[in-house]
Parts: structure tokens; sequence; C-alpha cells
């Protein structure tokens, strides 16, 4: 349906038939945060929310692009003056793919665009790589340039942090891309080197729940950026590459050479341990252990809330009430400051956790929440 509606959208505007349409999801990361700009290990998976484009090529030079979403005209943009952070609204997460590809060398001479998405913006779930990589993917097609998933990925990364200007690491967009049905996204940053690993939450009478927030963030506001810098800055203290370098047999003796370098210290000891956490969960899937993920994706929160300081109030409400209420394990996701948490469930309880957490929002006078199940589902692909 989204698809039909995408091409009538196109037609309409447009006044033709588009080439194709083409979706691309956003994600939610089970656990691994912040490690993907450090070397280290992620595992994501993605969700049944997709961002969908209706394209078209063009060949005098010209981008126009048009979102169902936002109650804004056609954005006509000249090819040839596209650059980096020239634009501050969501038409750069387009615009910036087409200057990548253009910037690698692609012959894209151009594109009329119309895109739709219910992925939720600033939720932490990656709206913002879904439009990128659906994009990338149409472009990829229709203009035969011939590249893998994984260097479509990297071309989005290089626009969101050249273009956009936002110091994001390459999770995002790699699990947009490659992300199978029914698993989740084992993946090495370092070398872009992946596993899909079974994660078929229903057959073991389980669910993973997503609660919005509704507390929207921005990672080109500059904490995020902070935290790169900082985890930049500790490993350069340590003489490694990045931090994912730092054996977590190690831990205790690489936090001793820093010191009394408080910030350093936190968040070299929360990338470590959240490498080995993504291995444990890795290890506990594979053997089939799968309720024994909830401690450690509550350790992961408690490490991020303590050592990397990107909860808020909203978060950890979601994770000590749900836990309260009975789940397996709880834990925020996505780049912080707001956005969502994950919450991991039997279920026979789901509906229980789910009113306590609506509840203890209402008692404290929060935005009510959003809570939808999360799904493992199919990464880009071309729909028509």
């Amino acid at each position: 349906m989204q698809a039909q509606q995408v091409r009538d959208g196109f037609v309409e505007l447009y006044g033709t038939e588009p080439e194709g349409v083409w979706s691309a999801p956003g994600r939610v990361n089970l656990i691994g945060e912040h490690t993907d700009y450090n070397d280290g290990f992620v595992m994501p998976f993605a969700l049944p929310h997709t961002a969908v484009a209706a394209v078209s090529r063009r060949d005098d030079g010209v981008l126009r692009l048009h979102s169902a979403d936002i109650e804004d005209g056609v954005a006509e943009l000249r090819l040839d003056d596209l650059a980096p952070e020239s634009d501050r609204t969501w038409t750069a997460y387009p615009a910036g793919v087409v200057w990548a590809l253009r910037e690698a060398g692609h012959a894209v001479t151009g594109a009329d665009i119309h895109l739709s998405s219910t992925v939720p913006s600033g939720a932490g779930l990656s709206s913002s790589a879904a439009l990128e990589v659906v994009v990338a993917l149409a472009l990829n097609d229709l203009y035969e340039l011939g590249l893998q998933r994984r260097q479509l990925a990297r071309l989005c990364q290089r626009a969101e942090n050249v273009y956009v200007g936002a110091p994001t690491g390459i999770m995002d967009q790699t699990a947009s891309a490659c992300c199978e049905e029914g698993h989740a996204l084992f993946l090495d940053t370092r070398d872009l080197s992946q596993r899909q690993i079974p994660f078929d939450l229903a057959a073991e009478g389980m669910r993973l729940l997503v609660v919005d927030t509704q507390v929207k963030h921005s990672h080109s506001e500059g904490e995020y950026g902070k935290r790169r810098a900082g985890c930049e800055r500790g490993a350069a203290l340590l003489g490694v590459d990045a931090l994912r370098d730092i054996p977590y047999a190690d831990l205790d003796a690489a936090l001793a050479r820093l010191g009394d370098d408080e910030e350093a210290v936190r968040l070299v000891r929360h990338v470590v341990t959240e490498d080995e956490r993504v291995e444990k969960v890795v290890d506990l899937l594979k053997k089939g252990e799968t309720r024994a993920i909830g401690s450690v994706l509550v350790a992961g929160h408690a490490s991020l809330r303590d050592d990397f300081r990107i909860s808020c109030p909203e978060l950890d409400l979601v994770v000590d009430t749900a836990m309260g209420a009975g789940a397996l394990g709880s834990r925020m996701t996505g780049g912080g400051f707001g956005g969502s948490a994950i919450v991991l469930a039997d279920v026979a309880d789901v509906d229980t956790i789910t009113k306590a957490v609506e509840e203890a929002f209402a008692a404290a006078g929060f935005t009510a929440p959003r809570v939808f199940e999360a799904v493992p589902s199919p990464g880009a692909r071309r729909l028509v």
C-alpha cells in the first residue's frame, strides 16, 4: 500500500510514471551502542518501518525532491551546486547521497524523487539512514553503478558525515542496506564483515518492544560529536588506532594508565565493555539461550547511563518500569539524549509492561510514549 501511494504521488507531482519504487528500513540496535565509530561490534536488525521512494532519472543536472510527510513543495537543486553543510533541511539526506555518488566518480546526471517514510523521526531508529539508503539503492539500480550493499552504506555514511555534518558511524546505513528478515546483523565495523544471526523471538514465546519516548534528539547538535571526540582522545592516550584494540581482559590495566582522567576512563570503559556485551549476546543466541540476553541489555543501559552519560529521565523510566513489571531485559537504543528504549519480554507480560510504562509516564508528567513491537524485517529492496 505504501509503495502504491508513493508511486501515485510521484505521478501526481511529476506527470509521469516513475522508473521504479524502492524501500529501505529503519533499524533497532539490539546491543552495541557507540561502538561503530570505535571500529567495534554492533548488532542491529531492520524494522518493518520503511522509507519508500519512487524515482526516475534525469539527464539535465537537476535533482527534484519531495516528501509526502512534509508540507512543502518540490525542492529543485542543481547537482553542480551541491556542497557540504549547505542545507539544514530534510533534503540534505537524499541530496547528500547524490553528492557522495558524484564525488566518488559515478555518473549520476539527475533524478526526480518522491518519498514517504513510516520510520519515526528523532526516535533513535535511523530515519535518516533509511532516507539515504533508499535513494542510494534506487540510483545504483537506475544508473547501473554496480555497487555492493556495503559500498552503498559507506557512501551513505559519507553523505551524513560530510554533507549533512553529523559524525555518525557506519552501523545505521549498513543495517538498512544489509539486514535480513528474521535475523540480527552481527557487524564488525572495522572490516564490515557480517554474520546474520537467527533472531526469531515469536518462536520462543517472546517479543521485543520499542518504546519511543517522544523525546527528540539530533546527532548533529554537538553531544554525539563530543562523545566521539572523547573516544578518539582516549584511544590516542592509550596508543591504539581505536578503542576496539583494547582487549576486554586488559581493560583494568588500560584504565589505570589513564589515571585521573575521569572522562576518558568512563568513555573507554563503556566502549570496551560494550564490545564484550555484543560478543556475549551473539554467543547466547547461537546457544539458543535467548532469555539470558536480558541481563546483558540491562548492563548495557547502565553503562550508557553512567559511563557514557547519554540517557535521560524518560529512557531511565522505561527501563526501570519495564524491569519492575517483569521484563526480561531493557535498555536505551540509538544515539541517546532521547529517542527509544527496547524491552525484551515474554508474550504473556507484554500488556502488563506496556500499561505500566504508559502509567509511569503519565504519573511523571511526560508525553505519552509510543509502544510497538519490533520484528526483524528485510533490508533495502526494490518493490516495483
